[in-house]
């Protein structure tokens, strides 16, 4: 696949905005600015603020055994009333 690279020049509007063409209508977008008056300009799918722990080592590692476990064991009933009389169970 040959990449298109674009060049133009764009005004930016009264508004603050600046249109990049319908093909990038509703992407999401991540502008840097490297420096006063130069930014980047990137399309992609960006983790919001909240979910960003999700992707530490630790717990990102934590999830995969927990998946792989899940993937090999077969569920099986729940005995309620057994969980109930746990200790430290919420009521």
């Amino acid at each position: 696949m040959k990449e298109t690279r674009m060049n133009a020049v764009k005004t930016i509007g009264a508004s603050g905005q600046i249109a990049l063409g319908k093909q990038y209508a509703g992407r999401n977008v991540l502008i840097e600015e490297i420096e006063k008056g130069v930014w980047v300009v990137k399309l992609g799918d960006f983790i919001p603020d909240s979910e960003r722990w999700l992707h530490e080592p630790e717990v990102s590692r934590s999830l995969d055994e927990a998946i792989r476990w899940a993937e090999k064991t077969p569920p099986r009933k729940s005995d309620l009333k057994q969980l109930a009389r746990r200790p430290n169970s919420n009521r």
